[in-house]
């Protein structure tokens, strides 16, 4: 789960949870059925994060598409789906992809001790 998870929001099927959170101003992930909202992180990490994206992005252009946490990762069509602070895809599937990525090459979670 993304650093910052919250309490259950509620039970769903995959498909509620979808048309579900495209209406809310916040965003939400899903594990087994349970939806929790992602509260934010810090702003060291918020920057160890960019900084990894920044590094990886132009050495990966043309053959992988390295994703923020705006990106939603679905393991399975039926879930968890996942926000993390990185994904990178080098998948054709994930470049046409509009709703979440399905086959990411790597997740970094990079830490921060602040």
């Amino acid at each position: 789960m993304t650093q910052g998870a919250s309490e259950v929001v509620f039970h769903r099927l995959p498909q509620e949870y979808f048309e579900w959170e495209a209406q809310q101003p916040l965003r939400y992930e899903y594990f087994d059925g349970d939806v929790f909202a992602i509260a934010g992180g810090t702003l060291p990490h918020a920057d160890t994060v960019l900084n990894l994206a920044s590094l990886l992005r132009e050495p990966l252009r043309g053959r992988c598409k390295v994703r923020n946490s705006d990106a939603k990762l679905g393991i399975t069509d039926q879930g968890p789906f996942t926000y993390p602070d990185l994904s990178i895809s080098c998948d054709e599937r994930d470049r046409t992809a509009q709703q979440f990525i399905r086959h990411p090459r790597i997740i970094p979670s990079p830490s921060s001790t602040h």
